[in-house]
């Protein structure tokens, strides 16, 4: 989550915009929480040395091999293998031996907390199916990265990034997993994240998780992934697979996603289920594509969409979805799109108004109507009202969660869990504590009036009277932001540094939004959010895709050791 802090507690999910600008950019705030509450672990592979900042790296590149799959789409790679010049077996083998390169070797981007150790035996069948005359779909022998918060029941665990679990394997595939599979792609591994998905204290460090320690910023290393979904950007960013799953409650699909450089759609609450996923919170909790490309993220949403029994949200998609999404994407999707510039969330810093001025630019020339300034209206108690909603949530969900976990495991609800990073605090807790998990230990029941009134006023502002009612009085067919800022500095003494973000809106009305890369600051990316109504992911994806191909600002990351300004 990102926001701005409201106060210190949601510090953490809010990337500390000017004090409640607008929705108080609650996302900031929320995301910074989020981030740090809820991260996602380490990869099982060799350890990883050191912890800590590493600001002292010196100005320059890390000599990095040619690979022949950089910046492949799905689409392209399908292509590939159709024709024959590939098969799953060798983009297997060519993903994990780049992962083993510069991911845990190189340069060290400790995206990846554990690789699949039946990557390749999956790759090989799914092979032998196509040699049969048979596919599943575009997805066919397609390796991707999932977070490690989402369960996948094979010999893969399923930490949240923390030394609690692990050991844990989930008995069954999460519905995430289930649909990738059944779709022909190849689960590679899983990616670290921010520890419980940075919903564990007010100062933590995104990226980092006990279990697989601090992710870097391909782009520069010594800069933060910003999370909650840090692995994920940063593997995707760094092509260490064709595409990546993550999870977001405020910001942790955009803002790791406009960091590192790439595309991530968060979804609608509901259009993807959520069971079998490590959760944060019911009401806002999502998983979501993280790619490269938007047509790849319209691709990938389209297979993971569906109503499931296990999740109550995913009733209200019937009728909403899609199982193709790509057929929205429009180069001329901008054509006489109304598009609302939301002002609140600008002004964090000059370059990035730069950044979003070329962007403005580039879709009025495209034939977008901008409306100029287009507020979200602003409300100072929505960041309190969703901290109430998810500190309450986050207890009856998570101890759902932890209590189907296998007995032998040493935590099987929050109480447990934060008596085992008492214990093992100097490896849980070197840097940052765990006053978010504390806080949530001591909400009550769902029933509590608190958590109703919070749960109403939180819906009502920003629904209702929140982006519901900006785009009715301009008639807009998405809201544009500011995602984020350029990567901060990796920082285990102070924590994370977000200057502004606009995840917050979106994230605490359910609703979906995209981020698509918009140009560069430093040498360091910055990404541009499409958001606007439930189910209205036809719409933002349409004008997401015209966005890109008019202007194409995605480059591949030079994997530098620190940048000279």
């Amino acid at each position: 989550m990102k926001a701005r802090r409201i106060d210190r507690r949601l510090g953490s999910y809010l990337f500390q915009l000017p004090a409640f600008r607008g929705l108080i950019n609650v996302s900031s705030v929320l995301r910074r929480e989020f981030l740090k509450r809820a991260g996602l672990a380490a990869l099982a592979m060799p350890a990883f040395g050191e912890l800590g900042c590493s600001t002292s790296r010196q100005p320059g590149p890390i000599t990095v091999r040619p690979f022949e799959l950089d910046e492949l789409t799905v689409s392209e790679l399908q292509a590939g293998l159709e024709a024959g010049r590939f098969s799953a077996t060798s983009l297997t083998r060519l993903y994990l031996a780049r992962i083993a390169a510069i991911d845990q070797r190189g340069p060290e981007i400790r995206s990846v907390i554990e690789v699949n150790r039946d990557a390749e035996s999956i790759a090989r069948e799914l092979d032998q199916e196509r040699k049969s005359g048979h596919t599943r779909g575009p997805l066919h022998g397609i390796p991707v990265l999932l977070k490690d918060n989402i369960d996948t029941g094979d010999r893969m665990m399923t930490t949240a990034g923390s030394l609690a679990l692990e050991g844990h394997f989930a008995r069954e595939d999460s519905v995430v997993a289930q649909k990738l599979r059944e779709a022909g792609a190849v689960l590679l591994g899983k990616t670290n994240l921010s520890e419980w998905a940075n919903f564990r204290s007010e100062h933590s460090t995104s990226g980092w998780s006990g279990r697989g320690g601090q992710t870097n910023n391909p782009y520069a290393l010594n800069r933060n992934p910003s999370g909650s979904s840090s692995g994920s950007g940063a593997a995707v960013a760094a092509n260490l697979c064709a595409f990546a799953i993550g999870t977001e409650t405020d910001g942790s699909i955009v803002s790791p996603s406009t960091a590192c450089g790439i595309v991530g759609l968060k979804p609608t609450v509901g259009l993807i289920s959520r069971s079998g996923i490590i959760p944060i919170g019911h009401s806002q909790d999502t998983a979501g594509p993280m790619t490269r490309t938007v047509a790849d993220a319209a691709l990938v949403l389209g297979l993971l969409t569906g109503v499931d029994s296990r999740d109550p949200a995913t009733r209200d998609s019937a009728g909403m979805i899609s199982n193709d999404y790509t057929q929205f994407l429009d180069e001329d999707g901008l054509k006489g799109a109304r598009i609302g510039i939301a002002r609140e969330f600008f002004g964090f810093l000059p370059d990035v108004e730069v950044v979003m001025g070329e962007a403005i630019q580039a879709m009025e020339n495209a034939g977008a109507v901008m409306i100029d300034p287009a507020e979200v209206p602003a409300h100072d108690d929505l960041g309190e009202a969703e901290y109430t909603v998810l500190t309450y949530e986050f207890k009856n969900d998570l101890n759902l969660y932890l209590g189907q976990v296998a007995k032998h495991l040493p935590v099987h609800n929050i109480a447990e869990l934060i008596e085992f990073n008492e214990r093992y605090h100097d490896r849980e807790m070197p840097f940052f504590a765990q006053e978010t998990l504390i806080h949530a230990q001591e909400r009550g029941p769902l029933t509590d009036d608190a958590y109703r009134t919070a749960l109403e006023k939180a819906r009502r502002l920003s629904r209702d009277e929140g982006i519901d009612a900006v785009m009715n009085e301009h008639q807009l067919d998405a809201l544009i932001a500011p995602t984020g800022g350029p990567a901060f500095l990796t920082d285990h003494i102070n924590g994370d540094n977000y200057l502004g973000g606009s995840s917050s809106p979106a994230a605490i009305a359910g609703y979906p939004s995209i981020t698509v890369p918009a140009g560069f600051v430093h040498g360091l990316p910055v990404g541009i959010s499409f958001f606007g109504r439930a189910w209205s992911e036809p719409t933002l994806l349409r004008i997401a895709y015209a966005f890109e191909q008019a202007t194409k600002f995605r480059r591949k990351p030079e994997f530098l050791t620190t940048i000279k300004v």
